[in-house]
């Protein structure tokens, strides 16, 4: 995408696989601004905004694949919903949710690593996509 907005994708799984098991969204971030938009310092092992109009409920388990700007790696992460942004959101807010790192070592890692990429824009005025 050109307007560097974060991309997700989602597989199409039967209803009953999905139950079974985590979704898993690929998540593309190919500028800094859309990852500063996307980051939820808000919570203490980091997390990442999703827009999606899939329903999910607080708590479910959600594997991230994630793409940072300027890095060719790809970072697994198996979060957890711990927001939910529903559709109509006042605001005009997007609609999605926010996924919730764990607390490993591995994790926080790549927390450092987005903050680090986010330097000091992390304290910036400017709106996310939550809060």
């Amino acid at each position: 995408m050109s307007d560097g907005t974060a991309r997700s994708t989602l597989p199409a799984t039967p209803a009953s696989a999905a139950a079974a098991r985590p979704s898993v969204i690929q998540l593309v971030f190919r500028e800094k601004g859309a990852l500063y938009a996307a980051y939820m310092p808000v919570f203490s092992d980091g997390g990442l905004f999703v827009p999606t109009t899939r329903e999910y409920r607080l708590g479910e388990d959600i594997y991230l694949l994630l793409s940072l700007p300027d890095d060719p790696q790809r970072y697994p992460v198996a979060g957890k919903v711990g927001w939910i942004t529903p559709a109509n959101a006042s605001g005009g807010r997007t609609q999605g949710v926010g996924v919730r790192f764990p607390t490993d070592e591995k994790t926080r890692l790549l927390k450092l690593k987005i903050e680090e990429i986010l330097g000091t824009s992390i304290s910036s005025a400017k709106p996310t996509q939550t809060i």
